[in-house]
């Protein structure tokens, strides 16, 4: 029996032997104490030399790999390895934790940093990634976290001198980080020309944004910015591993066993070669520096840490030592001195002192040692080694006395025998050898019994015997010396052992686990005298048993700290320690041993905290000494709550199904009823499975939870109000302090904590994502800020959450143990206690974690079971009820007492200003005093002591007591049965609700002319129910058996029952007495009806699969219907009582004739004209319709028809309540359902005159009277009902804008491809043809034409070094909108195009950029908060887009938030306090996001809607409500703490409203919302109501609206024709009674406007044209502010040959001459076909202009006359060109050719000849200076030379390079080879244009970047600026006369940019 317990003495860490060198970095550091804090295995360590003592952190559960310290040098972080590593910060002053970070990284946590405040702490993950990830390491909040590196990352460390930068290195690369908003940026540091990229493994931030960091060839890198500026080679003459920055400057070490100081400028101060000290060695390696004032750390390689006094720096002081790398295997002790020898694969032996916790000796061997022993006189010490010797050494010296090799596999054990004779050697050949000690080892004898590797080795004390372990796991014996194998039982038995390290055999049976045949344990040691052993595992773990323990599974100690294996452990000579060595980690653990402690000494050992649960103090096998737990909380724990479909589930499911109804419903779908029911009583209470869920609130209402319902029941009123937020079992329910808020906790897949007010019955937060499958207990927190909750998950979770903000503050693994509850400390919010199934846990807060300490009983108790549990009158007392009826008196977390309360388990407590009350499973509440001397007073629960006022009857006397309350002179009792008491303090009872009792309730019947119910369940209890508004429980009578089904007699007298033994019975429907009873079947009888009329016949259905007819007065069974092939589940009788309709499990409609029971067939159409008395059945044509669209995932169970048979109710698998019109013909009826029981509905009744519904829960227990609402009365309440699950299918109305916008898929710009059709090879994987005559280097050949002639001669030629973005002309409204807005009191407007955001002044027209994003803008608001002034938001189009928060004036990015949206962000808004910013994205569900934008944290997020989301707004007044609308969609959403909550517009109230879809919103006073729709009709909703619809607001969809904070006046726009009265814009009154219209006047047929803004007397807005005009609220003057093309690409750019003027032609078949000087365009020409190339004539008198239908088009400049126009072509023209000398006219088209024109003959234009075979269609052409030749670039990556005007192809080489050109802009050719990139797989360079200067050259490219190369750029890969700003697909560029501009052309943006050049200075 005694093993079964653990032992009671104790090992406590005393000196860890080592340090952890290889593979970490960086990790040893003095703190503020000037101690030494370092770590080694999984424990910190904390050092400190003064008093040569050391002290330990232990959070961590397995090897910490990294470690940070606090700038103020107290607090340290470290960071740990495993599959859920979590970091831990702690002090290094108390060893406490301080905090923990947890759930974010994988595999490990390379590197950690603080920054410069220590507010932040940085880490880094050794995922495959390599995670980046910022903390708030106080709050254990994770504020950002980005991917690191595709490669390793060694160092990271924040810039002390400038806020929010960070840079990290690692494998060739490193990094600067930028953090902003919830964003971490990099960018990669360049190398450039002046180091080698290399990996660079250590850093440190200097001023002036100087990095200094230390390369692997021993370089110093020094960095600013992110260039590299230069190096200080040779600093080292290895890798750098270290750097460390301090006061005085920097020091490093290195891989050459160096250590170098710095000063601040990094200028060499000094050198110290550890090498060369007397302590050093070779191959030293420096893997840690520390520098401290005069001090200097330095850890090595190879575990040694070194102490330098920087003025006798040749004197290093050696402070620490231990094994190098290379596993750990030998231990021995001494066997008289306090010594202990290791020895390591590193080759040597070292002999540690106990005492002085030294090295005091050491040896290098020549062969990795794996075991040792020392000889009984401990002179001799023998060493066994891995090649299979094994030498003797003398331990005074170390000098060898033998060395011996036998064997060639490894000696794994070796021991001599106790009389000193013998030295046994084990091998893992599986053999023993004996050597003689006093023959100089000859061998004397083996033994050779074992088939497998030798383990351990005993000796007996006479030296008589050696027992043998080999790796099989078998124990041999063996005599000695010769090596005879013992079998005989006898003889084993009589041998007593000298030691005892072996881990099988009988004596140390119990250290291994029951069900375990592993062999995982690795080492053994026993200590007789204290009678306890000793083990080591594979786990890290040493635990201690007692000793001899013989039972599998015994109780144990146990202790971490060693990494993985735990290689060998040893008692020391005199019992005092225990020495482990760990494998892995080569370190060598001591613990002090403390024998039988006592409480009093216990406080100085408390339980170690921890946060591995592995390191419980008492093990984890189960005691057999607990008592066997109670029949009811048996019960309890073997409930499983885990659904086979979760209601979360449901909407994958309907998207899995949507094939199915899309085929089903192409048929008109039934339109939903028009009655509606509401909620109006529930009979029920949770009792059987939940405690401590019943309180008073502040109104002394009481509150309590049944199914999904919360309840708030009013007692003198007998009603109740309901919270039905909840949408499965509702499991727990806490009550806040001030008695108004509950909090709820739910069964779920990710299931929810709802906070409500029980006044307004609404929700205030939901807390979600860190359970599963339910919350089983909640509490609040005495401030009511918080609340703690735990999980029903297997580790039972417990989390503590700040509810309001709906934030984790923290979470933890509870117990492997079903928590039945969670109480907070009123006196410390930090501080809770747990209780449950042999458990009781104390918690503290640290971080993002807790940590939980066990109660520690000691003698007092057992280890029970606590059911309940409560804090006392001061912060360290705390009060636990236990299952068997004690109460336990807890001090901090040591038991004090206990006092026996109750009989059987104490269910419930609660603790009162003086005193407390319990109650029990006895049925008994007893008042005690306040520390439970005395029990004042007991209350028994007995019918004898009801109140006459009660509603209902006590079922049984001393019920078991769940919950108990106090409050208003009262005690209030929930019962296990489902009833809620009250018990007066003078000791009536009154009874106010109830219900059934456990188990299941299928039988329900309504009475035919009295509001009364009847219902069986399987509780074996008949009830009667008064459903008049006194609503109690008339009757019940108690049955054998549980029933199934009931019905009353047509007359309302008798009560049929059917029970589920086969039998049934007619009761008297008053007294419910026995009038008869049958027993004809064997199974459940599952439906019984009486026939109608009198009631003549009773046909009862069972599960035998027949019915049996009755005659009722004559007791007799008259007929059998037989034919079912599966159990019956309904019956129904026709009206005239001769058919009986039947329904079977296997979903047969089967139809008898009564009373012979004869099977009829009918045909269905004659079905529907049969009248039936009843209809329940759920088959048929009838009800198809009642089939949901999921049916294969859950049953219809249940319906019942209204007796105007217009309405039929249905319940089904998964909780729901519908309605549907009957009849519910063809599939998947409209419906309205209602969310109220948790799963089954298993029936549903009318009352007789159809006033209300009566519904039965299956698992939840409980009846609910719903009140029927019908048409007429429901106009002024709103229904709660949700429509029917699919959306509507009538079409939402069509307009071509808004179906563009809707299917418009945005590219990404990284993904891009190429706009036009090229085939062929790139130009840069093109094969060079070698050239004819290759010119030899020195050629006296004249020198080489300039390729290009030079157009400003008279100028010196300057490059241009940068280009910076001057103006955008553009404006993206085609599908974008409400995103031109007023800035600075209207002077200036800002808006974006491509991915720039705008800032354009009104009066000027000067614009200023935004230009942080990296694709294209779709959205834009503006804050409108006083206090965020000129604050814009902008979202973005990417694979993960983010959206921007910044300053509209200075540009500074203010936040970045990354969201989870993928695709893009098409909608954002700000709350009305500005601080939240609301995000919608285009992926699959349209997901919403809310973010407090400052900190970048995001609040919320859930899926939107399955279709487009167009616009997502909050209230102008609210942080909380906002309104998204869509296609068929508007929802109306609230913020409940981290949860969005929606509700769905309801159109039901107005007749013929119907879904449209949405498309703006705007709001009024009172909660009014407008929406504006396509089909220019504007919703006015209330709420989430419709109340009035504002019809042909426009005549086109409303496109825009706008609400006036300043007098609440709302702007709309739309799509309309200029008429006389009407307008596209429109200025409405508050309630959109009263319109003004005004009109745009664009000349366009028909106005679309996207945008509208209203600032002072003006009126803003932007059209799809791409315009932004100002109109005049009085005179209604329109002002164009902005103009752009409507549609590209814009194709055609072509500059001035002399002004700054460009002309531009794109699709929407216009051309468009802009002027840059004054910022706008001057003129534009319609041409009515899409023009794709426009050209200047040399002297820009004329323009001609290519058309996509294959015509060109020659205008007058002067009077933009038509000059002469021609079509030879029938496919689109692609570049146009006049000739330098004017003369000729080529036109390149896309029907591979190019035709020549001669313009001196006049406007006729007839061809003159063209160029034959251009094998692909022409892209660009450039004319030779001397217009003789032209250069074509075709489609095929070709560039063609051609003569002109002859059209002859040019082919040859050394003539081709003489020409020189007068423009170039081919992108083919030998001079621009380098503008093509690596990675243009799918995208290509589209354009170019080399300077008028002749030596640069831009691009433009398909991924819309422009860029500066110099030309000519003949090599690959050419260097070269990159400009971003357009979408994707750059289509034409050009620079203007005089090289002063670039201008770019969009493609997918239909912008022009006009970029300023930036030339070099001279």
């Amino acid at each position: 029996m005694a093993a079964r317990s653990a032992p009671s003495c104790h090992l406590r860490l005393e000196w860890v032997y080592g340090y952890r060198g290889h593979q970490c970095r960086n990790n040893l550091y003095y703190t503020a104490a000037k101690e030494i804090v370092y770590f080694v295995a999984g424990v910190g360590v904390v050092y400190s030399p003064r008093e040569h003592r050391q002290k330990f952190y232990r959070g961590h559960s397995d090897d910490i790999i990294s470690l940070a310290l606090h700038p103020e040098r107290v607090l340290v972080a470290t960071g740990q390895v495993g599959k859920e590593p979590y970091i831990c910060v702690w002090d290094s002053y108390t060893v406490q934790t301080v905090s923990v970070l947890k759930d974010v990284h994988t595999h490990g946590i390379a590197c950690l940093a603080f920054d410069l405040d220590g507010q932040r702490l940085v880490s880094v993950g050794l995922d495959s990634k390599n995670a980046v990830c910022v903390w708030d390491w106080k709050r254990g909040r994770m504020l950002s976290m980005a991917p690191g590196h595709t490669d390793r990352i060694f160092d990271i460390s924040w810039d002390l001198y400038q806020p929010n930068k960070l840079v990290s290195c690692g494998v060739k690369h490193i990094k600067f980080w930028s953090l902003c908003g919830n964003a971490l940026t990099p960018k990669r540091g360049v190398f450039g020309k002046t180091g080698d990229l290399q990996t660079i493994l250590c850093l440190a931030c200097a001023r002036d944004e100087l990095t200094y960091s230390g390369a692997l060839n021993g370089d110093i890198y020094v960095w600013k910015g992110i260039n590299l500026i230069r190096t200080i080679q040779g600093a080292h003459t290895a890798g750098i591993f270290s750097m460390n920055a301090c006061e005085e400057g920097f020091a490093t070490g290195g891989r050459d066993g160096c250590i170098r100081l710095w000063d601040l400028t990094f200028k060499p101060i000094t050198v110290i070669d550890l090498r060369e000290t007397e302590q050093g060695y070779k191959g030293l390696s420096v893997r840690s520096v520390c520098w401290r004032g005069d001090h200097i750390l330095v850890g090595t390689q190879d575990s040694e840490i070194f102490e330098i006094v920087v003025h006798e720096r040749n004197k290093p002081f050696l402070i620490m030592q231990g094994h190098c790398e290379g596993e750990l295997w030998a231990l021995a002790v001494h066997p008289t001195k306090p010594l202990a020898v290791t020895g390591s694969d590193d080759r040597s032996v070292r002999i540690w002192s106990l005492v002085d916790h030294a090295l005091i000796a050491r040896c290098n061997m020549e062969e990795p040692i794996r075991c040792a022993a020392v000889n009984v006189d401990g002179i001799h010490l023998a060493l066994g080694m891995k090649d299979g010797s094994f030498t003797v050494l003398r331990v005074r010296d170390m000098t060898e006395v033998v060395h011996i090799k036998d064997r060639k596999e490894a000696i794994h054990e070796l021991k001599y025998s106790p009389d000193g004779t013998y030295l046994a050697v084990g091998c893992n050949d599986s053999s023993v050898d004996i050597y003689g000690v006093a023959q100089r080892y000859k061998k004397v004898g083996e033994c050779a019994g074992s088939l497998s590797f030798i383990t351990h080795l005993d000796w007996s004390s006479d030296s008589r015997y050696l027992q043998t372990n080999d790796g099989s796991g078998r124990r041999l014996l063996y005599r000695m010396p010769g090596g005879k194998e013992v079998t005989s039982k006898e003889e084993i038995k009589a041998v007593h052992w000298a030691s005892w390290t072996c881990v099988s055999g009988l004596e140390v049976n119990g250290i291994w686990p029951k069900y375990s045949d592993t062999n995982d344990i690795n080492s053994v040691d026993g200590n007789y005298v204290g009678q306890v052993l000793v083990t080591a595992d594979d786990y890290g773990v040493v635990k201690l048993f007692r000793y001899p323990c013989l039972r599998k599974g015994a109780k144990f100690r146990k202790y971490i700290g060693h990494s993985a294996h735990v290689t060998n452990v040893r008692w020391s000579h005199d019992y005092q320690w225990v020495i482990s060595i760990g494998g892995a980690d080569h370190s060598v653990f001591q613990w002090k041993f403390i024998p039988e402690r006592k409480l009093k000494d216990a406080l100085h050992i408390a339980p170690q905290e921890s946060l591995a649960e592995s390191n419980s103090d008492e093990s984890d096998s189960d005691l057999s000494d607990v008592p066997e737990l109670d029949s009811e909380i048996e019960q309890e724990t073997q409930l499983t709550y885990h659904r086979q479909v979760y209601k979360e589930d449901l909407p994958q499911l309907k998207e899995q199904c949507k094939e199915k109804q899309k085929s089903a419903t192409s048929k008109r779908r039934e339109r939903a009823p028009g009655n509606s029911i509401r909620l109006h009583f529930i009979h029920g209470y949770r009792g059987y499975d939940c405690r401590s869920n019943l309180f008073y609130t502040q109104i002394g209402e009481i509150v309590y939870h049944v199914a999904a319902v919360g309840v708030i029941y009013n007692r003198q009123q007998n009603t109740q109000r309901f919270y039905l937020g909840h949408d499965d079992d509702i499991l727990c329910l806490a009550i806040h302090p001030l008695k108004d808020y509950v909090a709820t906790g739910q069964v779920g897949r990710d299931p929810s904590i709802h906070v409500w007010d029980t006044e307004t019955v609404k929700p205030l937060s939901i807390l979600k994502g860190y359970h599963q499958y339910g919350v089983c207990a909640v509490d609040f927190s005495a401030d009511g800020k918080r609340l703690a909750s735990v999980g029903i998950d297997d580790s039972h979770t417990v989390v503590l959450w700040d509810w309001k903000k709906g934030e984790k503050l923290s979470v933890a693994r509870g117990s492997k143990d079903k928590i039945f509850v969670v109480k907070m400390n009123p006196y410390v919010p930090d501080k809770l206690i747990t209780a449950g199934i042999k458990h009781m846990k104390f918690w503290r807060r640290a971080g993002g974690g807790l940590i939980g300490r066990k109660g520690y009983i000691g003698t007092l108790g057992k280890n029970d079971t606590m059911m309940c549990a409560v804090y006392g009158w001061t912060e360290e007392m705390a009060f636990s009820g236990t299952s068997t009826g004690d109460v336990c008196i807890w001090r901090d977390i040591f038991l004090v007492k206990t006092v026996k309360a109750h009989d059987g388990p104490v269910f419930s407590m609660h603790a009162l200003e003086k005193g407390f009350v319990t109650g029990g499973k006895d049925g008994v509440v007893a008042l005690w005093d306040d520390s439970f001397e005395r029990c004042l007073k007991t209350y028994a629960i007995k019918r004898a002591d009801l109140a006459p006022g009660s509603k209902g009857l006590l079922l049984e006397d001393n019920p078991s007591i769940r919950a108990i309350s106090l409050g208003h002179g009262h005690i209030l009792v929930g019962t296990k049965n489902g009833e809620i008491l009250e018990v007066d303090k003078s000791g009536p009872i009154t009874l106010l609700v109830q219900g059934h009792m456990e188990g299941e309730v299928w039988g329900l019947a309504t009475h035919p002319y009295l509001p009364i119910c009847a219902t069986v369940s399987d509780d074996k209890t008949l009830r009667i129910w008064d459903l008049s508004p006194s609503h109690c429980m008339l009757a019940v009578r108690k049955l054998k058996k549980g029933g199934r089904c009931c019905c009353f007699s047509p007359d309302g007298k008798a009560l049929a029952v059917g029970l589920n033994d086969g039998s049934f019975l007619m009761a008297n429907a008053d007294t419910l007495e026995d009038l008869v009873s049958f027993h004809h079947r064997k199974d459940i009888i599952s439906d019984i009806q009486f026939s109608p009329g009198s009631g003549k016949y009773l046909a009862v259905a069972s599960h035998d699969n027949f019915i049996d007819i009755y005659n009722v007065v004559s007791s007799k069974r008259v007929g059998i219907c037989k034919g079912a092939t599966s159990y019956i589940t309904h019956i129904d009788w026709d009206s005239r009582g001769k058919l009986l309709q039947v329904n079977t499990g296997a979903k047969e409609q089967l139809f008898f004739e009564a009373p012979r029971g004869k099977k009829q067939t009918i045909p269905s159409v004659e079905v529907e004209k049969i009248s039936w008395a009843s209809w329940t059945s759920v088959l048929g044509l009838c009800c198809e319709g009642i089939w949901p669209v999921i049916g294969e995932v859950t049953d219809v169970t249940a319906s019942c028809l209204t007796s105007d048979k217009m309405v039929l109710a249905t319940g089904d698998d998964l909780g729901f309540v519908k309605l549907f019109r009957y009849p519910a013909k063809g599939k998947f009826a409209k419906f309205k359902k209602y969310v109220a029981h948790s799963t089954h509905v298993t029936n549903v009744r009318w009352t007789y005159d159809d006033s209300m519904l009566v519904t039965l829960g299956g698992a939840d227990m409980s009846l609910m009277v719903w009140t029927n609402e019908m048409e007429s009365y429901r106009e002024k309440k709103s229904c709660d009902s949700e429509e029917s699950d699919i959306d509507s299918e009538e079409d939402g109305g069509y307009d071509s804008d808004v179906t563009r916008e809707n299917e418009i898929s945005y590219t990404i710009r990284a993904l891009s491809t190429n706009i036009r059709p090229m085939l062929g090879v790139k130009p840069h994987l093109q094969q060079k043809e070698p050239s004819v005559d290759e010119r030899p280097p020195v050629s006296r050949a004249p020198p080489q034409p300039e390729k290009l002639q030079s157009n400003n001669v008279g100028k010196k030629k300057r490059p241009i070094e940068d280009l910076v973005l001057e103006l955008a002309f553009g404006y993206r409204g085609r599908d974008c909108r409400n995103n031109v807005h007023y800035l600075n009191d209207g002077d200036d407007i800002i808006y974006h195009t491509a991915s720039v955001g705008i800032l354009h002044n009104v009066a000027t027209g000067t614009q200023s950029f935004y230009q942080e994003h990296n694709d294209d803008i779709l959205c834009l608001t503006v804050n409108q908060h006083p206090k965020f002034i000129n604050i814009v938001a902008t979202g973005q189009v990417a694979t993960a887009p983010s959206v921007h928060i910044w300053d509209a004036v200075n540009k500074q990015t203010l936040s970045i938030l990354r969201c989870s949206h993928s695709k893009g962000v098409c909608s954002v808004s700000f709350s009305a306090t500005g601080k939240l910013l609301l995000s919608v994205g285009l992926d699959p569900e349209h997901t919403i996001t809310i973010w407090r934008w400052q900190e970048g944290t995001r609040i919320a997020c859930r899926a939107g809607h399955n279709q487009r989301i167009f616009v997502a707004e909050f209230r102008p007044d609210s942080d909380t409500q906002f309104v998204s609308v869509g296609i068929k969609h508007v929802k109306f959403w609230t913020l409940a703490g981290r949860a969005l909550l929606s509700k769905k517009g309801l159109l039901s109230t107005l007749e013929d409203a119907r879904m449209q879809t949405m498309l703006a919103v705007a709001f009024g006073a009172n909660n009014l919302t407008f929406t504006g729709t396509i089909s220019g009709d504007v919703c006015v909703w209330k709420d989430h109501i419709l109340c009035r619809v504002v019809a042909r607001a426009h005549n086109g969809p409303v496109f825009a609206m706008y609400t006036t904070l300043r007098d609440g006046l709302i702007v709309t726009g739309g799509k309309e024709r200029p008429s006389k009265e009407g307008g596209a814009v429109k200025l409405w009154d508050q309630e959109l009674r009263r319109c003004r219209a005004f009109r745009l006047e664009t000349g366009q047929g028909t106005d679309c406007v996207r945008s509208v803004c209203r600032g002072k007397g003006k009126i803003l807005v932007g059209t799809r044209n791409a315009e932004i005009i100002e109109v005049g609220e009085k005179n209604a003057a329109c002002n164009i502010l902005v103009n752009g093309h409507v549609d590209g690409p814009i194709w055609g750019l072509a500059t001035h040959p002399s002004r700054d003027f460009f002309l531009s032609a794109a699709e929407d078949g216009t051309v468009r001459l802009w002027d840059i000087a004054d910022k706008k365009m001057l003129n534009k020409v319609n041409l009515g076909h899409a023009a794709r190339t426009v050209c200047y004539s040399p002297e820009g008198d004329m323009v001609a202009i290519g058309m996509k239908n294959g015509e060109f088009i020659i205008l007058l400049v002067s009077s933009l006359k038509i000059w002469g126009k021609k079509r030879d072509r029938r496919c689109a023209i692609h570049d146009i060109r006049f000739s330098p000398d004017s003369r000729y006219l080529a036109v390149g088209s896309s029907e591979n050719s190019v035709d020549f024109y001669d313009l001196t003959l006049g406007p006729t234009l007839n061809r003159i000849s063209y160029c034959k075979d251009i094998p692909s269609f022409v892209i660009q052409m450039d004319f030779s200076a001397d217009s003789r030749h032209l250069q074509v670039s075709s489609g095929c990556y070709k560039r063609h030379v051609y003569e002109v005007p002859s059209g002859k192809h040019l082919v040859d080489h050394a003539a081709i390079d003489r020409i020189t050109w007068a423009t170039w802009t081919s992108i083919m050719g030998d001079e621009v080879m380098g503008i093509w990139s690596r990675h243009a797989e799918k995208a290509d360079v589209t354009c170019a244009c080399v300077s008028h200067s002749g030596i640069s050259l831009v691009t433009g490219d398909d991924f819309g970047m422009v860029k500066l190369y110099d030309f000519p750029c003949p090599e690959k890969f050419a260097k070269h600026k990159r400009f971003l700003g357009h979408s994707p697909h750059v289509t034409n560029i050009r620079f203007t006369s005089g090289d002063r501009h670039v201008v770019s052309a969009g493609g997918d943006d239909c912008s022009l940019f006009v970029w300023k050049c930036v030339h070099m200075p001279h």
